[in-house]
């Protein structure tokens, strides 16, 4: 994948236009730009690095979790989630508009 983006960057700065490179290349229009915009921000084709959904369970409650679960080897994961004492979450206040 590397290897192809800079290919496409190569391209690029050769004077090419991004509806030749796509063509050339048979990927889509839109990715071509995406690809040169990051380039000609940070001079960096790789992508960043995303966690993904954000962790709702603490290291702690993992190991809680896994040591439970190897104690309890038929409960299931609602059965193990009751067992995980309740937080306190901070709620904004509901504001009418």
């Amino acid at each position: 994948m590397i290897f192809l983006c800079g290919r496409i960057i190569g391209r690029l700065e050769c004077g090419r236009t991004q509806l030749e490179v796509s063509e050339e290349l048979g990927i889509a229009q839109s990715v071509i730009s995406r690809l040169w915009q990051r380039f000609q921000d940070d001079g960096n084709v790789s992508r960043c690095y995303s966690t993904g959904r954000p962790r709702v369970t603490t290291p702690n409650e993992d190991r809680y979790l896994a040591v439970t679960a190897k104690r309890n080897r038929r409960s299931t994961a609602s059965d193990l989630s009751l067992q995980l004492p309740v937080r306190q979450f901070q709620r904004r206040p509901c504001t009418d508009a």
